[in-house]
């Protein structure tokens, strides 16, 4: 970390605080599998927004971070307005950040389901980018609360997926799937990614696998 932020970090930009950057970058590591409200993040370090935003632009170029766009078929104005998820591009850099340095740490704190979530993601992400295939990637969230971890948009459908960090789970934890039903695109085979050691169905069309599986 010392040689990141002395040498990669101040090749990019001006850092005349490295203390602080530090301090962005764990609570950052705090904040992965969540939207990034810039000002909230700002307000809590006690810098302004526009350092925020030009940090965490530090982090997107290092490969450090990435950012999940917001969906909507309305708009692609609104894909970019509407706050961002945030996943660090490594559980192992996040988990050290965050100060988690066992197994134990991480399965009974806070933590557990956003790391759980950001290690799906990533290992996803990668799996389309090892095979060379170009695909749209979201994630969904309305005013009622309703939330989609990651939507994919590929050849005119949308796989609708869902991160756990338990075993077992039900139609009620994929209801947000029937929100984007009416969608101008076809909803292709979706799944919820959790823990489980075993495939199972939890309605048609949907099915709980294991991390593994990924």
């Amino acid at each position: 970390m010392d040689s990141y932020i002395s040498r990669d970090v101040s090749q990019i930009i001006n850092l005349k605080d490295q203390n602080k950057f530090l301090e962005f970058l764990e609570l950052m590591s705090s904040l992965t599998g969540q939207e990034l409200v810039y000002n909230n993040v700002a307000k809590t370090l006690g810098v302004n927004i526009r350092t925020i935003q030009s940090w965490t632009g530090v982090l997107v170029a290092g490969g450090i971070i990435r950012l999940i766009r917001a969906y909507s078929e309305r708009s692609t104005v609104k894909r970019i307005v509407r706050y961002p998820k945030m996943y660090f591009c490594d559980t192992g850099l996040a988990c050290y950040l965050a100060k988690i340095f066992d197994y134990r740490a991480l399965m009974t704190g806070y933590l557990k389901g956003p790391m759980i979530e950001t290690f799906i993601v990533n290992e996803i992400l990668k799996s389309y980018k090892n095979n060379s295939e170009e695909a749209g990637f979201f994630h969904y969230r309305d005013s009622q609360m309703n939330e989609i971890d990651l939507i994919i948009l590929r050849e005119g459908k949308l796989t609708l997926v869902e991160c756990k960090s338990g075993i077992t789970y039900g139609s009620s934890d994929i209801k947000a799937f029937a929100r984007l039903e009416n969608s101008d695109y076809e909803i292709g085979p979706s799944c919820l990614i959790c823990l489980t050691e075993k495939a199972y169905p939890i309605r048609d069309g949907v099915y709980a696998l294991p991390i593994t599986s990924i």
